[in-house]
Formats: C-alpha cells, sequence, structure tokens
C-alpha cells in the first residue's frame, strides 16, 4: 500500500488507560507518542462530541518530494484517545471511524508490544491482537484486524513477575532516559508511514 496526499483522512489512535494514575505506565506508550504528534500539529487534545474519546485534527507536512508544489496540503490526521479503559477501546475507535469516514486501512493503531525489546519497534498492516485487550477490543468492534499498527517495544517481564504488573507498572529509571527518544522515533514512523506509505515505513523503522 503506498499513501499519498490526495488520500483521506487518517485516524491515529494512541492505546492506554485514562487518568494520571495510569499516565507513566508501559501499557500507556501510545498515550505518550500521539501526545508528541499533537505537539508537532501545535493541537490541543478536545473532547469528541462522541462523549468517549479526546482529538487532536491537524494536517502533517506534504511528503519532501512534494514540498515545493504551491498550495499542495498535507494529509488530514485526527489523533485519538479513549476516554474508556484499554479493554473497551474499540467502541470510541468504531464511532470515530464512522463519525470521519475513516476506513479500517487507514486507521493506525499505537500500542505497547511485549514480544519486542524496549527502544525497538514494528510498523505492520492487520494481524492478531497477541493477547492485547486494546488491540482485541479494537478488531471486534472494527469487524477487522487490517488496520495498521505501531507496536512499541516494552519487552517480557523480569524473572516471575506477571505480566499483568508489568505492564501496569512505571518505566525504569534507566528506561526514562531512552523514553523521550523512543517516543520521537514512534512519531516519525507515523509521519512516514502516512505520508510515504507502509514499505518505506518498515524499511526505515522495524528495527
Amino acid at each position: 500500500m503506498t499513501a499519498s496526499v490526495t488520500d483521506g483522512v487518517w485516524l491515529v489512535v494512541g492505546l492506554g488507560n485514562p487518568g494520571p494514575t495510569y499516565a507513566g505506565h508501559r501499557h500507556n506508550i501510545g498515550y505518550l507518542v500521539t501526545d508528541e504528534l499533537a505537539n508537532r500539529l501545535d493541537g490541543k487534545w478536545r473532547a469528541h462530541k462522541s462523549g468517549r474519546a479526546d482529538v487532536v485534527e491537524g494536517r502533517l507536512r506534504a511528503p519532501a518530494s512534494m514540498q515545493g508544489t504551491p498550495g499542495l496540503p498535507g494529509p488530514r490526521v485526527v489523533l485519538a484517545r479513549s476516554r474508556t479503559y484499554m479493554n473497551e477501546s474499540g467502541g470510541p475507535v468504531k464511532a470515530l471511524a464512522t463519525f470521519y469516514k475513516v476506513p479500517p486501512d487507514h486507521v493506525i493503531a499505537i500500542h505497547d508490544e511485549l514480544d519486542i525489546a524496549f527502544d525497538t519497534m514494528r510498523v505492520k498492516l492487520g494481524g492478531g491482537d497477541n493477547g492485547h485487550n486494546g488491540l482485541k477490543s479494537m478488531r471486534s468492534s472494527l469487524g477487522t484486524g487490517d488496520f495498521h499498527r505501531l507496536r512499541v517495544g516494552i519487552g517480557r517481564p523480569p524473572g516471575r513477575q506477571e505480566v499483568h504488573d508489568f505492564v501496569l507498572s512505571n518505566f525504569s529509571s534507566a528506561e526514562r532516559k531512552v523514553l523521550p527518544f523512543v517516543v520521537d522515533t514512534a512519531a516519525d514512523a507515523i509521519e512516514t508511514l502516512i505520508t510515504e506509505g507502509l514499505e518505506k515505513t518498515q524499511q526505515r523503522f522495524n528495527s
């Protein structure tokens, strides 16, 4: 698939849990990346009329190959964060996709991934949920798994720590030193996916 500025609106969903209690958790990496993207758009989060999500609307810069074309706008994007808990993300995402008329292949979910080491990431289109409750909810509500995913690695829990406790815990002090660079790179990956397409994004970011 190749994206272009003539494509329709893109819905970029940061998966996580709402509220300050969860803000620094590994499970909330999707929120952190959408915050960075919102900053790049100079946008402020606002409640969507559906009442179940916050959104930022804007346009990315046109792809480098087209920036010399006068009056050419970049792709339109809607950043979204559900106001529900992770395992109920699908309903708000479906409502937004319907409202903005976004097909599944223009939906991007940003989420934590246990099977990828911290400070690495993968971009893909489609697939299963691999036990991730946010993806499971999205697949159920959208009726398909054929949406893009940015899988941001958090690694496996050390020792005998339960997965549930691990994902719902803060990044370590060592990880927090690197985290801003991870978030920045993940935001770059989203911009590249939308403006240059999946293949180029995978070549550049699938470490």
